[in-house]
């Protein structure tokens, strides 16, 4: 990643809290905006199979083995090419972007188009029952 830009600006770790904490703690330290796209964050179908079961959010399921970073836009496709030419890196993907709106927040765009605040996880992810 850094042989393919220097503008690499941070990277996380999201296996605490998932990708929404990742991303909520890049947002609050910086004070800028994230706009997280649902469809575009790759889920394995047994993890998303799983947490439909359980009622979970994946967006604050533990993440092992993975990494958010923030990368300047003129150079994130090519940082891209690079994570995904490594065997570890196959599954990468852009999922958002930073933005000047709303600093220190997330939001998340769902697949049919509306929009919500992602808060930072309090206390412990609780199954949904419906």
């Amino acid at each position: 990643m850094l042989a393919a830009s220097t503008n690499v600006r941070c990277m996380r770790d999201p296996t605490r809290g998932g990708l929404s904490s990742a991303l909520n703690e890049l947002a609050a330290a910086s004070q800028v905006g994230v706009e997280l796209r649902a469809s575009q964050v790759p889920l394995k179908p047994e993890v998303r199979s799983a947490c439909e079961m359980l009622g979970l959010d994946p967006l604050y399921v533990a993440c092992e083995g993975r990494l958010v970073a923030a990368v300047a836009a003129e150079d994130a496709a090519r940082v891209l090419e690079a994570m995904r030419a490594h065997p570890l890196g196959r599954e990468s993907a852009i999922v958002g972007e930073v933005v000047a709106d709303h600093p220190g927040l997330v939001t998340v765009r769902s697949p049919i188009g509306g929009e919500r605040v992602l808060p930072l996880l309090s206390g412990e992810q609780l199954p949904r029952i419906c």
